[in-house]
């Protein structure tokens, strides 16, 4: 049985300090030094949410500034709750500390 991720959209999401994005053709590559995982970003739509997490006050804003459809904001709070468990992206020291 597979398990359901969530993330919390309401919340500030950033990268992990320790996470690198690089920009690629294909979309982009994440690398964390510190767990040595590395994970693939195959759609640039997602690769922009990640890259502007922290210029947002919460996940949901970040999504649509990209531009994605209300009908389309689950796709996305999938892919981040995918990078959240990974620890590639992490709350904001703000949603933290709420």
């Amino acid at each position: 049985m597979r398990r359901v991720l969530i993330v919390n959209l309401d919340s500030g999401w950033q990268l992990h300090p320790q996470v690198a994005l690089r920009p690629e053709p294909f979309g982009a590559l994440l690398y964390h030094f510190g767990t040595r995982k590395l994970s693939f970003l195959k759609n640039v739509t997602i690769v922009g949410i990640v890259k502007s997490l922290a210029d947002h006050p919460d996940a949901r804003s970040a999504i649509r500034a990209a531009g994605v459809e209300d009908a389309r904001i689950d796709i996305y709070a999938r892919a981040l709750a995918t990078l959240a468990e990974s620890k590639m992206i992490v709350p904001t020291a703000a949603s933290s500390a709420a």
